[in-house]
């Protein structure tokens, strides 16, 4: 296919560079990186779009993603695909879509799970939204770039299922990282802990594969002094965007709602940015009963 991608930074990049090397052409574009290995850059966002089959967006934000696709719909041939795998309001995700339609494209969402390394080996995984045609071309794409794709219903379903995946993880985390905490003070060998909480009703994600105390379990960024995988001002940015879509539909999120708090104060106020999100435990250890 002939690729367009918009936005090369530490995860588009090598998301391009991994569709260039199983031989598609790949054409990029982003302000502010000079290009990715392996591939062909463009000096705007539209000279992207034209001609290509599959234009492919990772962008910050909403806003971003809005102004791009005003440059891109209409630069772009009937029947391309506009896939965007940033991760975005639900609100931003549907527009975009109903404005592709307008230029009669296809349109997909699909944000991602699998942080920096997952793109870099091509072992992300992606949820999808949009028309199944749309799905279906892109689906050789999602192959190359990551080891699962779940198509997850209408325009804005990938979405929905990214911010919802991310709201557990983020609560979760906290819940994991306070139980380490609590432990450490009630004496609490942590490798017992892990033992007898990764085989019993407590096992979650955040305890089993991705442990945030240093030398127990398998390796995790709490191993390397909390460098990120997956930074806290990300998990941030997620959790902000599953409260701006619970207050849009009048969802009940209590713990989405703390967590959110939580993690603001600590990114915003206590030196968190720049973090993994398991620096949680860190931040618990040094806090006592309120």
């Amino acid at each position: 296919m002939q690729i367009g991608f918009i936005g090369l930074g530490n995860m588009g990049a090598p998301m391009a560079a991994n569709l260039a090397a199983a031989g598609h052409q790949v054409t990029g574009y982003d302000m502010a990186v000079p290009g990715a290995d392996g591939i062909a850059t463009a000096a705007d966002a539209a000279e992207v779009a034209d001609g290509a089959d599959v234009v492919i967006t990772m962008l910050p934000n909403g806003e971003i993603l809005r102004a791009v696709a005003d440059q891109i719909h209409p630069a772009m041939a009937t029947g391309a695909v506009h896939l965007d795998c940033s991760t975005v309001d639900v609100e931003s995700a549907r527009a975009v879509a109903e404005q592709a339609m307008k230029y009669t494209l296809l349109a997909v969402d699909a944000p991602v799970s699998g942080g920096v390394g997952g793109a870099a080996a091509g072992t992300l995984t992606f949820m999808a939204g949009g028309q199944e045609a749309a799905f279906a071309k892109v689906e050789p794409l999602f192959a190359i770039m990551g080891q699962k794709a779940v198509h997850c219903g209408e325009a804005g379903a990938g979405q929905a299922a990214k911010i919802c995946n991310n709201m557990i993880l983020g609560v979760t985390m906290i819940a994991t990282c306070e139980a380490f905490a609590l432990a450490d003070k009630l004496g609490l060998d942590r490798q017992k802990m892990f033992d007898v909480v990764s085989t019993s009703s407590g096992y979650s994600w955040s305890m089993n594969a991705y442990c945030p105390a240093p030398g127990i379990g398998p390796h995790s960024p709490a191993d390397n002094d909390y460098q990120p995988g997956f930074a806290a001002d990300l998990m941030l940015k997620d959790l902000r965007l599953s409260q701006h879509a619970a207050e849009v539909v009048d969802a009940d999120t209590p713990l989405g709602q703390h967590a959110t708090a939580l993690y603001r104060q600590f990114v915003e106020d206590e030196n968190g940015q720049g973090r993994d999100f398991s620096a949680m435990l860190p931040r618990f250890e040094k806090r006592g009963h309120r």
